[in-house]
């Protein structure tokens, strides 16, 4: 099956997933790939936290993390939107194991060849919404709907 996206850099953030190749909405783009780790070995490693608004987690469910900074794949340069092209569709595994869910990052509407894709990151964070953490979560999607952050409205 040809490729149909390219890892590059990216007018959003640092690097980005280009479409080389129209994708069609409801299309599996790619997995998001990576180690599975707790949650509490994630809180206690350096590669991702709330003071550096970069991270390669994703939270797979309450037990696991996949942490892309070991064995990620091109998913992890996939860049926020406040209007996204994708979404991220969690698939639960059958069995009890839960090591075994997977994420895909699926098309919401067509994409033409040449277009970022994205996808809301869906960040929520417990503690207050302060100037300094929206600051750290910056959005940089450039979408008229833009909100500024990457951080969801607290409920």
């Amino acid at each position: 099956m040809p490729r149909k996206i390219v890892a590059r850099k990216s007018p959003i953030h640092g690097n980005g997933v280009f479409a080389v190749a129209p994708i069609r909405k409801g299309e599996r783009v790619i997995e998001y790939r990576g180690r599975r780790r707790t949650h509490e070995q994630v809180d206690k490693d350096v590669s991702g936290d709330v003071d550096s608004g970069h991270t390669f987690l994703f939270t797979l469910n309450d037990e696991y993390v996949v942490d892309a900074n070991y064995e990620g794949n091109a998913a992890r340069w996939i860049n926020h939107s406040c209007d996204p092209n994708c979404e991220a569709v969690i698939v639960e595994d059958d069995g009890d194991d839960r090591r075994k869910d997977r994420v895909f990052i699926e098309a919401v509407r067509a994409i033409a060849p040449g277009e970022e894709l994205s996808y809301n990151y869906g960040i929520t964070l417990l503690e207050r919404h302060t100037p300094r953490l929206k600051k750290i979560w910056a959005c940089l999607c450039g979408s008229p709907k833009c909100t500024g952050t990457m951080l969801q409205p607290k409920r």
